[in-house]
């Protein structure tokens, strides 16, 4: 469950006191969700319950203890505890989720992420003539959007975005490594505009993503010539791969279609253990990768907030780890028969693609499909 969906699971519990007569309050047009402050716990935490306390004539734990049993029994929640003075914990149940979550990603596409909290928004952003502060600037006017709001770039004083300039032209290292090397860095930090920036290896940034990509669409690929299809489902009850081979030349029974599936000293990441049977809860792997999608629009919607593309390129790369280490659960091998288990792992990493390509697009930078 997205932090959208969530908002929207918390005004209908809203909207059903209401309904019962438990509540006298004019229902909200939108809930805000977080990540829990300090003595909260769970996945997530909302502080609605003290937002209608003075409207509802209650006091904010009253409110929170009237909204606790509907939140608990909404699809999705596992848990819903009341901390401090009437915030609501809610964690969720990761099995149910993230099937929900994979769906909204491949249902949204592209536009996963997208939000309102700048709706209605104009932003102005001033800036320097300085390549670095314009490329910034086209790039935010891009993730704005994606929240709701509009930028408008001048070149006027006094400036209000200003990064640290390159220490020299990055338009040699072509169109994708130069807005990385520009974008990557915190715009208080020096880009380094080098030709690291190039090279086909782990220690790259830049490449991790793209490889990342790259592989999300070779599983695709290879999943359709073992006649495997993709479909959301419930993780936590997928059985785990029992055994992982360090180099798949060791294996001359798999069918040819896994020709392309490099070997893991060839990669970025290698799985340090073995995934062992499921116990009814996801592997390390696909929990990493799915909090790093479920957390997707939270870093989207802070780079838009606080003006700093490399927010959204810092979160693209924990995707891209994640998924380097998930693609190996993901499809059959050997004498392993296809099932629900490996249907919904591709369903996963498929979802993993749209958010790479989505976030590059975001920051003007191309995905290819083979690297």
């Amino acid at each position: 469950m997205t932090p959208v969906e969530l908002s929207r699971t918390v005004l209908r519990a809203v909207r059903r006191a209401v309904d019962e007569g438990e509540l006298s309050v004019v229902v909200p047009a939108r809930v805000v969700v977080t990540a829990p402050g300090a003595g909260g716990c769970g996945d997530y935490a909302t502080n609605i319950a003290l937002q209608l306390a003075r409207p509802a004539g209650r006091a904010p734990r009253q409110v929170a203890e009237i909204l606790r049993p509907h939140l608990s029994s909404a699809p999705g929640v596992a848990d819903v505890a009341i901390t401090g003075p009437g915030f609501l914990n809610i964690s969720l149940d990761q099995g149910a989720a993230a099937g929900t979550l994979v769906s909204e990603i491949l249902r949204e596409g592209s536009r996963y992420g997208y939000g309102d909290s700048l709706a209605g928004q104009v932003i102005e952003l001033r800036v320097p003539y300085d390549l670095r502060a314009e490329v910034v600037a086209d790039t935010l006017v891009r993730i704005i959007a994606t929240q709701g709001g509009r930028a408008e770039v001048r070149h006027a004083e006094p400036v209000s975005l200003r990064p640290v300039p390159a220490p020299e032209d990055p338009v040699p290292l072509g169109p994708d490594a130069a807005r990385w090397a520009l974008l990557h860095p915190a715009p208080h930090d020096r880009p380094r505009i080098t030709a690291d920036h190039l090279v086909q290896r782990e220690t790259n940034p830049l490449f991790r993503i793209r490889y990342a990509h790259a592989r999300t669409r070779a599983l695709s690929r290879n999943a359709a010539g073992l006649g495997v299809d993709s479909a959301a489902g419930d993780v936590s009850q997928a059985p785990e791969r029992l055994t992982v081979l360090a180099d798949v030349s060791q294996a001359p029974e798999l069918p040819t279609v896994l020709a392309d599936v490099p070997r893991l000293s060839e990669l970025p990441t290698a799985p340090e253990d073995v995934p062992q049977a499921s116990t009814g809860t996801a592997a390390p792997q696909t929990s990493d990768l799915l909090a790093t999608l479920a957390e997707y629009p939270r870093a989207l919607s802070a780079a838009a907030a606080h003006r700093s593309p490399d927010r959204l390129a810092r979160h693209l790369v924990a995707v891209a780890d994640a998924l380097l280490s998930f693609q190996y659960t993901v499809l059959p091998l050997g004498d392993e028969k296809p099932s629900a288990a490996h249907r919904a792992r591709l369903a996963i990493a498929e979802a993993a693609g749209v958010v790479l390509v989505g976030g590059l697009s975001l920051l003007g930078i191309t995905a290819p499909e083979y690297l």
